[in-house]
Formats: structure tokens, sequence, C-alpha cells
């Protein structure tokens, strides 16, 4: 049977089961019920569903059509994977999902969804701009997927593990302890604790039950006074566990969550509307339970990294350097001979050389290797479709990072394959200018990362260009590589930067069928000790990647003095910290591209 075929099925079993719920189109999310951006096997719904297998996405099963919302990252993907004679290929952000279903339905119409699905905040806005059309919103008893997904996919079942706390560089009950008084401090009796990195970063635990995430699934509620019951499979709890996290941790099978929260009766329920899912805080209020709205408690204290977790974040940065800086040497060497992979071959041999340190445990996200104009979707995916091939006189685009047992790591570069444009010299380096002038910014305590963003935009804006994502996202402690809640950006939250923040600088350009360019570092907030005599407690930032920037991509005219200096500077400090790691041809690489210009 054809894949169409397969998927045409699909749907049919869908619209019997929106006859049995008595609803009229069911909506389906492409994340599950933990809300984060990585989904295992077991919870691609949509992909069950569509065929679809990007990372963004919904899709709207109505009893006589369909329709699937995608991002721009996804024009020339979606229909290579979904069948547009069952879906209509729609834009996740030119038609807003709930506008279109009311356009669609008439009044009195009913819209099933699994509210674990979705958080807080879209099914009460859902459920106001529905009520407003006479729409009812329905939160079904099951998911008509998961009732007619048969050869589903099992969880991984190995035991999670245990994390040092010299790693941590504190203990479970401490961390437990000072969660809990902010939880207090905030008005609430107990906090949801809804997002996988924040329960184990808690309880110094990781785990392996999500691609490029080393976490376990699971929820977990935390009192003021730190105790904290872990709803899990308790198949996977380890031997010690116990002794490891200290007094006051109680672990439950995660199907008796429901049953916990139909408990807090009275109780004042701390949560995040906009991060966790809509069914628990639905069933604690339902219990009687008073919602109290706010971020995330671990999310700062997470962000904000210790002495020891800083060690090992600068640990891996240096072994990581060597392992990409001998993948560009190879590279360089195999252009010189004539040679041209594919892009899916470049990311393995790049794995391969990570594969040889024993603290490597996976990518951190899929590798983004892009070659030519591929390269000009910031997203781009070589897994989603056929593999291209590299070609003399062209840019080629690596963005990978890699999950550490001390560490993760999130670094791109921008590589000549042969002879390059002058055009291309030039916009790679007003993205360098862009690059160097965040890197190298001061800023006062209070300062947030949509303050800084034009830093790294102002050169491109001053010749009329710019790019469409964020200048950079917040990066965890061998947890995710996306870690909130501090960005920069031009739309973000104004969180303020602190010591031990741990952020990307990744500014780029992307020229429609032509080329891709971004350089991105990782950097560390830290005070500036160098000022001396400043009015204001300043900050600034130390890059911690080390690796060097291609120069056959950069015009020297268009640098000031200071940015020459700076990028010498840079290569310097990585030829110094690299050489005693490196030997035979890919040292004399090494001597050779960071040479001063």
């Amino acid at each position: 049977m054809s894949q169409s075929s397969v998927i045409a099925e699909r749907v049919s079993a869908i619209r019997q089961q929106l006859i049995i719920e008595n609803i009229d189109a069911f909506i389906i999310p492409r994340a599950d019920e933990y809300l984060g951006e990585y989904v295992p096997a077991r919870n691609e719904r949509l992909h069950w569903a569509t065929g679809f297998t990007g990372s963004a996405g919904m899709a709207i099963v109505l009893k006589d059509t369909a329709a699937i919302f995608t991002d721009g990252r996804y024009t020339v993907q979606v229909p290579q994977q979904v069948d547009g004679a069952l879906f209509q290929y729609l834009s996740l952000t030119d038609d807003p999902q709930i506008d279109w279903l009311i356009d669609t339905l008439g009044a009195g119409s009913k819209v099933g969804i699994d509210s674990r699905l979705h958080t807080l905040a879209w099914y009460q806005n859902a459920k106001s701009e529905f009520n407003k059309a006479d729409i009812e919103l329905i939160d079904v008893q099951q998911n008509p997927i998961d009732v007619h997904w048969h050869n589903r996919p099992q969880l991984p079942t190995s035991p999670f593990t245990l994390f040092s706390h010299e790693g941590a560089g504190r203990n479970s009950l401490d961390k437990r302890q000072q969660i809990g008084a902010l939880v207090k401090k905030q008005g609430a009796d107990v906090a949801l604790i809804a997002a996988l990195d924040s329960f184990c970063w808690l309880l110094n635990i990781r785990g392996n039950d999500v691609p490029r995430l080393p976490v376990i699934l699971g929820c977990a509620l935390l009192a003021t006074n730190g105790d904290m019951t872990l709803f899990t499979d308790l198949a996977k709890v380890p031997t010690g566990f116990t002794e490891h996290v200290g007094t006051g941790v109680t672990v439950k099978d995660e199907a008796e969550l429901a049953t916990a929260l139909a408990t807090l009766t009275g109780v004042k329920l701390l949560a995040d509307p906009n991060s966790a899912n809509a069914f628990s805080q639905l069933q604690a209020q339902a219990a009687g339970a008073k919602l109290i709205a706010g971020l995330d408690p671990v999310a700062l204290p997470k962000a904000q990294k210790n002495s020891a977790e800083l060690a090992g974040i600068k640990a891996c940065h240096i072994r990581d350097g060597v392992a990409v800086s001998r993948f560009l040497a190879w590279l360089d060497s195999q252009v010189e001979q004539g040679i041209m992979h594919d892009e899916a071959a470049l990311a393995e041999q790049l794995e391969s050389y990570r594969l040889q340190d024993p603290q490597y445990r996976e990518p951190s996200f899929d590798t983004i290797s892009a070659t030519g104009a591929n390269a000009a979707m910031c997203h781009y995916n070589h897994n989603n479709g056929t593999p291209s091939t590299m070609e003399m006189n062209s840019i080629y685009l690596v963005d990978s990072g890699a999950q550490y047992l001390d560490g993760t790591t999130d670094v791109t570069r921008t590589i000549a394959i042969g002879n390059v444009t002058d055009e291309q010299r030039k916009m790679v380096t007003l993205v360098l200018k862009g690059h160097i002038a965040l890197d190298t910014a001061r800023f006062p305590k209070g300062t947030s990362g949509v303050q800084l963003d034009a830093f790294a935009r102002q050169y491109l804006w001053q010749h009329g260009f710019d790019y469409d994502h964020g200048t950079g996202h917040g990066v965890g402690h061998f947890l995710s590589v996306h870690e909130g809640p501090q960005r920069i950006g031009k739309n973000v939250n104004s969180v303020a930067l602190l010591p031990g923040m741990v952020l990307s600088n990744e500014p780029g350009y992307y020229r429609t069928n032509g080329f891709g360019i971004r350089i991105e570092n990782l950097v560390v907030v830290q005070h500036c000790e160098a000022l001396k005599g400043s009015e204001r407690e300043m900050y600034e930032f130390d890059a911690i990647t080390l690796i060097p920037m291609d120069t056959r991509l950069i015009d020297k005219s268009l640098l000031s003095t200071s940015e020459i200096n700076w990028f010498n500077q840079y290569h310097a400090k990585v030829r110094k910290t690299l050489t005693p790691l490196m030997q035979g041809d890919d040292l004399i690489w090494l001597n050779k591209v960071t040479v001063a210009i």
C-alpha cells in the first residue's frame, strides 16, 4: 500500500472518531503532552496523521475536508510529504487556525481537542474566540489518533541516570528548597513543574526518553518546603535514586497524576499557562485548586550556571572545538582533492569526530548541513528530502551541536567551497561585524536580550539587509540546547541577562535560491571587571566556542582596526587552546587557518 493510501485510511479513521465523539473537527498539533521542542517517536501524532516530518505544524481534520498548517521553513517539504488531495496547505502565521475554523464551520459546531497537547493559554484563547462564534470547544475523552495507532512505537525502557552533584555544583535538596521558597514568594502552596528539563535539573537526573534532549518523561509537583512528587515510569527509577535525591522526594506512576491533581482542593497551584498543558491545570481547577499563573520557577535559576556547571560547559567546548576543527580540516582536504560529498555524508563525518569523545552522547539537535541554496533556508534539514551534493565555488553552512556528559554545545560555521564572489564576502563580513559587535558589548545590570539584538543587525541594516530569526537563545548544561527564559531577538521577552547565563550569538543572512550565512558562538554572561570606576554594575560576554572562522569569506577592507584585532585575538585563543589537543595534518591546518589577517 502506498504512503498516500495509508494516510488516507488514517484520516478516514479519524473521521469515524469524529462521529463517535459527536464533533465536527479535531485539531492535531505537532506537540505532545509535554509541550517540548522534541517529541519521542511514540508521540509523533502529526506525522502519523499526515506524513509530515517537520518540527512545527498543525493539522485540522473535518468531516469532509482537512488542512495542514506549517511555517515558511516547510513550503518545499509539505507538498513532497503530504498529499494535497487529502490536505489543504495553509500557513501557521498567515492563516490563524482558530479564525480558519470559525470561517469554515457554522454556528453550533463542535471542535475537538486533546487538552494534554495544548497550553492553558492557547486553550483559554481558543475557547474565548469560539464562544464568540457560537462554536463549542470539546476536550475529547480519547484522542482519535491514539485509538487507531495500532503499531505505535514504544518508549525507551532504560533507567534514567543519576547526574553527579559535583558536576551539577549543588545537590537536589538544596535546589528544591531554593525553588520551594520562590514558589512561596509567588503566593502559592505547590508548583506544577511541567518542563522535563526543569524537574530533571531539580533532581540531578538525566535520561534518554526524548531524542536530542537528555531527560525522562514525566511531571512533578513541588511544595514550598522543597518536598516533591515525581510522576514518571516507575520501571525507570535506578538503584540509589532515594539516596541521590535526598529527603522529601516521592515517586509515583505517571498515570497517578490526575488523581493527585484531584486532591488539590483549596490549594494555590503555581503553573505556567504558556508552557504547561491545559489538561493538568484544568483538572486541578475542577478539583477546587486556585491557579496562580506564573513563569516556571525553575527556569531562571537553571539558566544561571554555577561555577561547576560552567567548568563542565567550558571543558566540553574545548573538546567539541577539536572535533569540529578536525572535520573542517578534513573538509578542506576533500575540496582540494575535488571530492564533493552530499549533505548527509558531511553530517555523518562531523559526528564521527564527536563520537571519538567518551563523554559524547548524541547531537543536541538535528545537524543543519546545507550547501548552496539550501543554506538560504535557515532551519534546513537534509533528512527531509534528497541530500544535495556540494558544488565547487559555493558556500557550505553547518550548524551542529552535541550533548556531552558535562555540557551542551551549538556552533555554526560558514565555509568557502572553492572560490566565492565579492558579494558573498561582503555579506559574510557584514554578518561577522554584527557578531563581533554583540560579542564585545558591555551592558548594565537589568539589560535584556531585546535591547542587545540591534548590535548584531546594525551593519546589515545599514546596507538594507536583515535576517528572520532570533540572534541568540539560552543553552542548558547537558540539557536543552534551546533553553529559556533568556533570549536575544527583536520580539522576545524582557528577561534581564544575568551572570552565568549561556547564550548563542548567531547573526546570519539568507539570499533566497542563492546562499546562506550564519556565524554562531556560544557566550557566557559575566561581570565586566575591566571597567574601573564604572557607576553601574556592568556585564559582558565571554565566548566559549573555540573553532576557526573561514578567513576566505572575509573582506578585510570592511573591517575596522578594532574588529581586525578582535578576529586575530579570537583565532590566537583558538590556536593556543586547541594546539595541545591536535596533531599531524590537523595541527598544520589549524596553524594555517588561524594566521592573523
